[in-house]
């Protein structure tokens, strides 16, 4: 009688094997894992949706938010950017603008009028802002709606306005908090790795200093979540080391709320239509970014936010059952994804995301801009199980 085939683990089962175990998992495996395809891809994403559960339960929570993109005019050019007018983007489409105070303040208070807790307020690198126009910023908002918890501001935005002040950016930083700053986003990372960010955006900070703000907000006592843009000109290994990065920040300073990963739209970009980037990633890739971030920053970053504006409703239902627990906010506003071709809106009101929550089986908790309940709904019994598409992405 001829001896059962013995089946040997497949590199992918071997990798998955590794990074769940206790430790920093290798770059190499990290890199591994994103290349599953198929059934592996399965397997990684169960194993994602296992520890989400452990970390957070069934439910999935959401922001009643505005974003206020105050100004688009900017001195940088990046090259996966649409959005950015003035005078070193006379190719680009559409007008430059700029809110003043009074246009912030009221976009606020509208906000708050219609629920929101929480307004996201960030824009262009405009050359004749200086820090104190971002600190009056945050104490218009604050004087005008003192209940609204204001996350303002990119790592670039905080070099800019110390920069300009003569500042230390942890001074510059404690100056915004004292002024009512709650939180800062963890934009303009993009990749964190030089070589993909000489390509992308050669003269916005660097790896090594974005990390330094973050660091240095987190001192100064400012939570910020983290984010990835991806799907452009990197690779798999680049998603490893921006991954290992921020998990070793984390185990540093613990001021991570959340993990973001942000699928590149392509389509009104520069660099994609000068034939230099590829047109974003794959469904797979995207949902693969969410459960292998879950995976490498387990009991490190527990939330992992997927953006409704990237993925869509197919592609956010299929993210919940592969690591994600939270489905961001309403937004109100969002023009820059919207610049660069994204076409699935700016607004969801509340009861959208419940339902589609709902929907995918889960329990839709709305939540504050630092994790704290607001509000709880209870899911229906009979809400269908989550069914992955993964395998054919």
């Amino acid at each position: 009688i001829a001896a059962p085939a013995l089946v040997l683990p497949t590199a992918a089962q071997q990798a998955l094997a590794r990074c769940l175990q206790t430790g920093e998992p290798a770059a190499a495996d990290i890199a591994t894992l994103f290349a599953a395809r198929g059934a592996d891809a399965l397997q990684v994403c169960a194993a994602a949706d296992a520890l989400r559960r452990e970390a957070n339960g069934d439910v999935v929570g959401y922001v009643v938010n505005r974003n206020i993109t105050y100004t688009n005019v900017c001195g940088h050019r990046c090259q996966f950017c649409a959005f950015a007018r003035g005078r070193r983007h006379e190719s680009l489409r559409g007008p430059s603008y700029e809110f003043d105070l009074a246009e912030i303040v009221r976009r606020a208070v509208e906000a708050h009028g219609r629920g929101a807790t929480e307004v996201c307020i960030q824009g262009g690198i405009h050359p004749g802002y200086d820090g104190g126009h971002y600190l009056d910023i945050v104490r218009a908002v604050k004087a005008a709606a003192p209940d609204v918890h204001v996350h303002a501001f990119s790592p670039q935005e905080v070099t800019q306005g110390a920069r300009t002040l003569g500042l230390p950016v942890v001074e510059f930083l404690r100056s915004l908090r004292a002024a009512g700053l709650g939180s800062l986003p963890g934009t303009a990372a993009e990749i964190l790795h030089d070589e993909v960010r000489r390509q992308i955006c050669p003269d916005k900070i660097d790896t090594a200093q974005w990390l330094a703000v973050v660091e240095a907000a987190h001192e100064a006592g400012l939570p910020t979540t983290a984010t990835i843009m991806f799907g452009h000109v990197e690779h798999a290994g680049h998603w490893a080391a921006h991954l290992l990065a921020l998990r070793r920040l984390q185990a540093r300073t613990g001021g991570f709320t959340e993990f973001v990963p942000l699928p590149f739209v392509a389509a009104e970009t520069p660099m994609f239509r000068q034939g230099r980037s590829r047109s974003g990633p794959t469904l797979r890739e995207a949902v693969l970014m969410h459960a292998v971030a879950r995976i490498v920053l387990h009991r490190y970053i527990d939330h992992i936010q997927a953006s409704w504006v990237k993925m869509g409703p197919q592609g956010m239902r299929i993210c919940l059952g592969a690591g994600a627990d939270d489905y961001g906010g309403t937004l109100m506003d969002e023009s820059i994804s919207r610049a660069a071709g994204a076409g699935h809106g700016q607004w969801l009101q509340p009861q959208a995301i419940e339902s589609l929550i709902v929907d995918a089986g889960r329990i839709p908790v709305q939540r504050s801009t630092l994790y704290q309940p607001v509000r709880t709904v209870a899911a229906s019994a009979a809400a269908p199980r989550i069914v992955s598409l993964i395998e054919h992405a």
